[in-house]
């Protein structure tokens, strides 16, 4: 199926801090290998792997020493090669991220820029003698970053990063860049993985210092497009692209660049309406949004790696979400974001988590899940940084909550011990034998997500409910259609969705927060409790007695 993406669950997950196998302390591709089992219950289909490269470990892998080399504290390439294996056998897609932005000042390109400043390899980097002469600066990290040029001292010369001084920018320009950029991509291709994640992919086509496209820099993205697909019809990349609405549509093309784009902007205005406890910014954001060409899709997702990033929300706007889901600074980031999990932004509330993950389970487009958020894990704000939402998995309450066997001071990411998140509290085992449980309820109703593709594949038409306490929404897929409605706030509400009586009369509950009565034909009016959702989806019998059952 060549848009496999479009019905599916994305799982992503840091090798390293998932399953330790050999009791190093370091989570690695055998000790996934045997999670995968317990991926395939809860009902993931695509995995989204963090850097697995060689790395000399600055910035969580995203600083490449060598992309053709496994980072050796995961396993080797007979381990990787028996995972992917495993994951075909149950039908499992591996999207690897790989970061084309820049590489680690230890990669052996930049290396031999260094020694040779009159090697082409001087000119896969970014260069200048002034660093005064090229306006302002994109600076990512605030505080952190003094500015976006480094010196080498030899050549009195200064290199572009966007990020850390040891993440030096690729000349996205020049074209053996981009011919180094493929023959990664069939590489990995050829391993047998499914595709790849872009990181920073804005950053990639903008201008930095003197260097300048010969052509739109959108066409050398949409070779990248092709040379995947000549490679592996069933490839796909999506990208990371973090920018205003407006400037959305280049990455989607025609159906010819990117397959996926992570909808950052909509995750600004999902947090808006948990914090207002309103439907109407979810709405505001899906018009705003542009359309997607029926080949393309956006990935939704409540929190990843990173600080849950607000820039788009407006000041009155960030102030809310800040005060209700950030109210600490230890809680805050970078000035404009938050570095905490989803369970403890919603006070750990069973109702409001539940909204929200049916909220991203049904919106238009693909989920997309962090490790550990499906038994709503924790974060440890006593980590630095980002790391406070990049701790261990919780699988048992066993030592270390059987992420490893190592000494918890050896391990390679902190595990959360003590307290309501901790492991002994909450972890996998325990969740997996009680039906009542938080995993429990996530495996259904992602398997109810994956056996409605119309919530993936379907046309979606806003349902104006006159309530801007209610989201409601209809996703059309010829004569197929599935509904989805959200109350966002805390009381009971009636709500008339339109519809009439033979659209009515063949709707069949799918998912709910409670058993509710039967909806009468008589009755125009819908009940939706406190943070209540209810699915429904034209049923067979209707498509029946249209004629129009597809074989």
């Amino acid at each position: 199926m060549r848009h496999w993406y479009k019905n599916s669950v994305i799982y992503s997950l840091d090798v390293k801090a998932y399953m330790d196998s050999n009791s190093d302390g370091i989570g690695d591709f055998k000790g996934l290998t045997n999670c995968l089992d317990y991926l395939n219950g809860l009902g993931i289909n695509c995995l989204w792997l963090l850097p697995i490269y060689d790395t000399p470990g600055r910035d969580n892998g995203y600083d490449v020493r060598d992309y053709y080399k496994l980072n050796e504290e995961l396993g080797d390439f007979g381990d990787f090669s028996h995972f992917l294996e495993e994951t075909e056998e149950r039908g499992i897609h591996v999207v690897l991220d790989l970061p084309f932005n820049h590489t680690s000042i230890d990669h052996p390109w930049f290396q031999k820029a260094l020694e040779d400043p009159d090697s082409k390899y001087r000119d896969y980097y970014i260069w200048t003698d002034d660093p005064d002469a090229h306006g302002e600066e994109k600076l990512i990290f605030g505080e952190q970053q003094s500015g976006n040029w480094c010196e080498d001292e030899a050549s009195g010369q200064y290199y572009y990063h966007t990020f850390y001084a040891h993440e030096a920018d690729l000349n996205f320009a020049n074209p053996e860049v981009r011919h180094e950029i493929q023959k990664i991509l069939r590489f990995w291709l050829r391993q047998g993985v499914s595709g790849f994640r872009f990181d920073a992919a804005p950053h990639m086509i903008r201008r930095k210092g003197s260097i300048r496209f010969e052509r739109d820099p959108h066409e050398y993205l949409q070779e990248l497009r092709t040379f995947v697909e000549d490679q592996s019809l069933k490839a796909m990349i999506f990208a990371e692209v973090d920018v205003n609405p407006d400037e959305l549509e280049p990455y989607f093309g025609e159906g010819d660049e990117f397959n996926v784009l992570l909808n950052f902007y909509l995750c600004n205005y999902l947090f808006l309406a948990l914090a207002r406890e309103e439907g109407k910014p979810i709405a505001k954001a899906l018009e705003v949004l542009p359309n997607v060409h029926h080949a393309g899709q956006w990935a939704n997702f409540l929190r990843n790696h990173d600080e849950l990033d607000l820039e788009r929300l407006a000041k009155d706007e960030f102030e809310d979400v800040m005060e209700k889901f950030a109210p600490e600074d230890e809680m805050r980031i970078f000035g404009r974001g938050i570095r905490r999990r989803v369970a403890p932004m919603l006070e750990d509330d069973r109702p409001r988590m539940e909204l929200a993950y049916s909220l991203l389970l049904t919106l238009p487009g693909t989920p997309v899940l962090y490790y550990g958020d499906e038994i709503a894990m924790g974060e440890k704000l006593d980590e630095k940084g980002r790391d406070a939402v990049r701790t261990a998995m919780q699988w048992s309450d066993e030592p270390n909550g059987a992420f490893s066997q190592r000494d918890v001071d050896e391990l390679v990411r902190p595990i959360i011990s003590e307290g309501k998140w901790g492991y002994k509290e909450r972890n996998v085992t325990d969740q997996r034998r009680d039906r009542d449980s938080f995993l429990s309820w996530m495996i259904r109703a992602i398997h109810q997500r994956l056996d409605t593709p119309e919530f993936g594949e379907g046309e979606p038409v806003l349902i104006d409910t006159g309530d801007p306490r209610i989201f409601a929404h209809r996703a059309q897929e010829g004569e197929r259609f599935a509904i989805a409605v959200h109350n966002l706030c805390g009381e009971a509400i009636e709500v008339d969705l339109g519809l009439d009586c033979e659209e009515r009369e063949h709707l069949l509950e799918l998912f709910a927060d409670q058993e509710y009565d039967r909806w009468e034909l008589d009755d125009d009016c819908l009940e939706v409790g406190p943070y209540g959702y209810r699915w429904f989806r034209r049923s067979q019998y209707t498509l029946a007695h249209t004629g129009k059952v597809e074989a």
